[in-house]
């Protein structure tokens, strides 16, 4: 684990403490979003003629600073659903990347799509968490968690009808954590953990190692309809793309953009 994931990790455990303290489990359960059916991001990402992207509302990143600091969560997000995004992904941490819950509770009023929580878990709380703000989907990070940890996070998350995207960065993580009872779609992310290098290799050199039964999403370094081609040749179905659209003034006509550039893939008639 690098540094700065390992200094993300501590601040996130003492951060759910003091939550749980402020919102006991039991109050998270009255919220009217326990209650509600969540969307099957893995049937978004794979209708016919999609775009397959997962667009992401971001604020800020350890390596680069501020990304977009007054970007509106309201206006951004529901211009890349009308835009044609599979799906939204919401940053909600507040250190590291300027996020906060009340982001994905805003972007769930606004949007009939199913939205990723973006977030490092490292506890039960926060699967719980993410179904009282609206999430339909929890990210888990195999590089902060034990197979075990995998298993018991990604069951607790499916009981309550969210689906679990699990993220690796290589194939010891692959091979270690890939749980088909507990992990709904596999991402891999394109950035080296070590020295914040992206490669799309990552994704492409993986992907034959995905079992079909999971959904592949490709995470991080995209930027072009070029890519996303190559990639779903590679056996790809969704595209996690953020700082892409971020730093534009306005996010969601970047975004329209890519979706225009896709569909024009000789490649989406074939997977339609």
């Amino acid at each position: 684990m690098s540094s700065i994931l390992q200094t993300i990790v501590a601040h996130k455990r003492k951060e759910v403490a003091s939550r749980r303290e402020l919102v006991p489990t039991k109050l998270l359960e009255t919220s009217l979003y326990f209650r509600s059916q969540p969307l099957s991001l893995r049937k978004y990402l794979l209708r016919a003629g999609g775009s397959g992207l997962i667009a992401e509302f971001k604020r800020k990143s350890p390596s680069k600073g501020w990304i977009n600091q007054y970007a509106p969560v309201e206006r951004t997000t529901l211009g890349y659903m009308q835009a044609g995004a599979a799906g939204l992904s919401i940053l909600t941490d507040t250190e590291f990347f300027g996020g906060k819950n009340e982001d994905l509770t805003t972007a769930r009023k606004f949007n009939f799509c199913p939205i990723l929580r973006k977030d490092f878990v490292v506890d039960e709380y926060q699967i719980l968490e993410a179904k009282s703000i609206g999430a339909d989907a929890v990210l888990l990070i195999a590089a902060v968690l034990t197979p075990e940890e995998v298993k018991a996070l990604g069951r607790l998350a499916r009981s309550l009808g969210l689906e679990v995207l699990l993220e690796v960065h290589d194939a010891d993580e692959l091979s270690r954590s890939a749980l088909a009872d507990a992990v709904d779609l596999i991402g891999v992310n394109n950035r080296n953990l070590h020295d914040f290098s992206l490669s799309l290799d990552t994704s492409l050199d993986l992907a034959a190692a995905i079992s079909n039964e999971f959904v592949k999403v490709s995470e991080s370094g995209i930027s072009n309809a070029r890519a996303i081609g190559q990639l779903r040749e590679a056996g790809y179905s969704g595209f996690l793309l953020g700082e892409a659209f971020m730093r534009h003034a306005r996010p969601e006509r970047a975004c329209a953009a890519l979706v225009q550039e896709i569909a024009a893939l000789p490649q989406l008639a074939a997977v339609a």
